[in-house]
């Protein structure tokens, strides 16, 4: 503008004899460029702007994201949910010199000033403790992965203490096996929300989606749980009486303690806590739930825990075999927790050798374990064949067939996952966990 304006001062300033019309034209030129450049850029906005105008309004207690907002960043979380990111709103807003109103914006602007960002950008919502009911808070609080493993647990160690299917569906065996699940959850509930307790300034940095790190359950509200969860669930095993019912809980009561609290803390020694971990995953769940089925259904003067373990095949061979797993389990968790655990100064396996060696060991160990059952079954198949025992060598061909196919899974499912990639590993540390599930619903026919 300035150019078309002085253009044709200067040449009459200038005396010269120019063709005035020349110049103006050019100065009206550089203007239709000018105006050009800005329609382009309005024209730009326009599109972006309409765009944003369909954005829902994203609701901070919400789990869903729209994947369109410009408010939203790519951060995932291991659950598979994306979150949304906090963005300086009334910042952006004053760069602007005189933004066009739009409801869409603003909405999002409300929304993400309801957000607070926790230490590793995983979002959480200030008052989201007031909108999610309080059973789904204590639901994750839980740790659910792990109390479906103990309560698919025990069902099958009474079924494999059964010497027949009578027996099995027996009254008798059913009011036992739900006289152990109850206090079984129970103690669980109370081992996983210690840990939690405990840990909350790692889990802001680890698992910043767990309810104590995430606002949703107070310090106080998780105290009081577990401590009723602890004194409920060994009145209930006392109350029942057998040895391996109390042996289970007490030993797992007293394990879970000295792993997560101080002065003992486990956890903070690789070998103690993989021991601890080991130990109620294999001896003190399998042994002790299986002699506790022995005791009340058949009434056994040896069904003890260390009577069984000595003396039954099945029952020291499935603790070893879940032994086993839990070390797998108990490694491969710390795995995707290095940040958090380096920070906190907690040298487990991953922070000392490195998250690859872990990955790669715990996955050929478990691979290797599974592909050692099913070459163990299906030679007993082939010896109750021989036998003309049908029914046994097709409960053992089951079990070869469904170890053989965990084997595989674990060392396919680990092809593409990247050791240092913590999504990725956690997914895959989940992957084990449905492994494990189906490896106590394949348990009854390991015979």
């Amino acid at each position: 503008v300035r150019t078309m304006m002085l253009l044709p001062v200067k040449a009459k300033a200038g005396g010269a004899n120019k063709d005035t019309t020349s110049m103006r034209t050019q100065g009206w030129t550089q203007m239709l460029s000018i105006l050009a450049l800005l329609a382009t850029g309005a024209s730009a906005f326009s599109v972006q702007h309409s765009t944003t105008r369909s954005i829902p309004r994203q609701m901070p207690w919400s789990n869903e994201v729209p994947r369109t907002s410009p408010f939203v960043l790519p951060n995932s979380n291991p659950s598979g949910q994306r979150r949304p990111c906090a963005l300086h709103m009334s910042a952006s807003s004053s760069s602007s010199s005189s933004p066009p109103s739009n409801s869409g914006l603003s909405s999002s602007a409300s929304s993400a000033a309801d957000l607070t960002t926790s230490p590793n950008g995983a979002d959480v919502s200030t008052s989201a403790s007031s909108k999610i009911p309080f059973y789904k808070v204590l639901w994750k609080f839980s740790r659910p992965h792990t109390i479906i493993g103990s309560a698919l647990a025990i069902p099958s160690l009474h079924l494999l203490a059964s010497p027949t299917l009578a027996i099995a569906l027996s009254v008798p065996n059913l009011v036992a096996c739900v006289a152990a699940m109850i206090p079984a959850c129970l103690m669980n509930l109370y081992i996983t929300g210690l840990n939690q307790i405990t840990d909350v300034e790692i889990d802001k940095v680890n698992k910043p989606y767990l309810p104590i790190a995430a606002g949703l359950l107070t310090m106080k509200d998780a105290i009081v749980t577990v401590v009723l969860a602890l004194v409920a669930s060994l009145a209930m095993g006392l109350s029942y009486g057998t040895q391996g019912l109390n042996v289970a809980l007490w030993g797992s009561a007293i394990l879970g303690t000295i792993y997560s609290l101080e002065p003992f803390r486990f956890k903070r020694f690789p070998v103690l806590a993989a021991f601890c971990i080991v130990a109620v995953r294999g001896a003190i769940i399998n042994a002790s739930f299986y002699a506790h089925a022995k005791a009340s259904v058949l009434g056994s003067p040896v069904a003890t825990v260390l009577g069984c373990l000595a003396t039954d095949r099945a029952c020291f061979l499935s603790s070893l075999f879940f032994g086993v797993f839990g070390l797998v389990i108990a490694l491969m968790k710390d795995v995707p927790d290095v940040v958090g655990d380096r920070l906190a100064n907690v040298k487990t396996f991953s922070v000392r050798l490195g998250q690859a060696q872990v990955f790669t060991g715990m996955r050929r160990l478990l691979s290797g374990l599974f592909w050692a059952v099913s070459a163990a079954f299906v030679n007993q198949a082939v010896r109750a064949f021989s036998n003309s025992s049908m029914g046994l060598a097709a409960c053992r061909l089951v079990t070869a067939a469904a170890s053989a196919w965990a084997g595989w899974s674990v060392r396919q499912e680990s092809q593409s996952v990247n050791p240092e990639d913590s999504d990725q590993v956690y997914s895959y540390y989940m992957h084990l966990w449905k492994l494990f599930y189906m490896s106590y619903l394949v348990l009854p026919f390991a015979r």
